[in-house]
């Protein structure tokens, strides 16, 4: 099942691998980890669907390069090993003492996959009926949390503007819960640039504030969600600057009815997002 074991943390190989838990170096080889079967999973299926299609520096055609499982996961989790199989992209086994090199996580679970990045250029997005722009958006649990419900609530597309979080980093990556590799991903644009692409293809655009004038459901009520829209998120600590919201077409706030003083950020976005899935849905 395994085309290779590796059970020193000195080989170069596994020290390449693991220098990809660094920015710099997943940008240079535009490669990056996914962590956990679920991940693993979701990058798998997307590489059987040929959602990846071929990378123009190389690698395996599905986008995933190659696989790394203890022994014990490959029993556990058999059916990723068959995936991998059927695409053709390597699976090696590895020591506990390596899996724990390779891991972000302080409880590994066993198997790691290298990924070739899937983000797309901005250009190559198509039809956009909700999407999700997030701007200065630093903490990459939350910015995962927000692209994975994003992909639940049936968003078109989620761009990360060049003052956010890398959405390779790998919380990141493992808060999205393998909804990283279900829609369009969009990295490092300008929120302008963001905000003018979505007014181009006819989308309201809309800043989440805590301290918008306008109150979600009463934007819902006059029937401004009902259309293509896109939400701009901000900073976890202090939301959009001023000159965020003066490119969208106004600051809205999640009301509050409890004594509780705001909402985190991802909180927010889901109220957000449902709210406008189920106005589009009923319109």
């Amino acid at each position: 099942m395994a085309s290779h074991e590796f059970t020193s943390i000195r080989s170069p190989r596994i020290k390449g691998v693991r220098r990809l838990a660094k920015r710099t170096f997943r940008q240079r080889e535009r490669r990056f980890l996914a962590e956990g079967p679920q991940a693993v999973r979701e990058a798998l299926a997307a590489a059987v669907d040929g959602a990846q299609g071929r990378s123009p520096h190389g690698g395996a055609a599905s986008g995933v390069v190659e696989v790394y499982a203890t022994a014990e996961a490959m029993q556990r989790h058999i059916d990723l090993v068959d995936a991998a199989r059927a695409v053709d992209v390597p699976t090696h086994r590895v020591s506990l003492d390596v899996m724990s090199e390779l891991a972000q996580t302080v409880t590994p679970q066993g198997v790691i996959a290298v990924c070739e990045f899937v983000d797309v250029p901005l250009e190559r997005v198509g039809d956009v009926r909700l999407a999700a722009v997030l701007s200065h958006v630093r903490d990459p649990g939350n910015a995962g949390t927000v692209l994975r419900t994003a992909d639940a609530a049936g968003a078109d597309v989620v761009i990360f503007t060049d003052a956010s979080v890398d959405p390779y980093n790998g919380k990141c990556v493992r808060a999205s819960a393998g909804s990283l590799f279900h829609l369009p991903v969009v990295v490092g644009v300008p929120v302008a640039r963001a905000v003018d692409f979505l007014r181009g293809v006819g989308a309201r655009v809309w800043a989440a504030d805590g301290s918008g004038q306008r109150d979600l459901h009463a934007v819902a009520d006059s029937g401004d969600l009902d259309g293509p829209v896109g939400w701009v998120f901000g900073n976890e600590a202090w939301g959009l600057p001023e000159e965020t919201v003066a490119l969208t077409d106004g600051a809205v706030s999640v009301p509050i009815y409890g004594g509780a003083e705001s909402l985190n950020l991802a909180t927010a976005a889901a109220v957000c997002l449902y709210t406008t899935a189920r106005q589009q849905r009923r319109s």
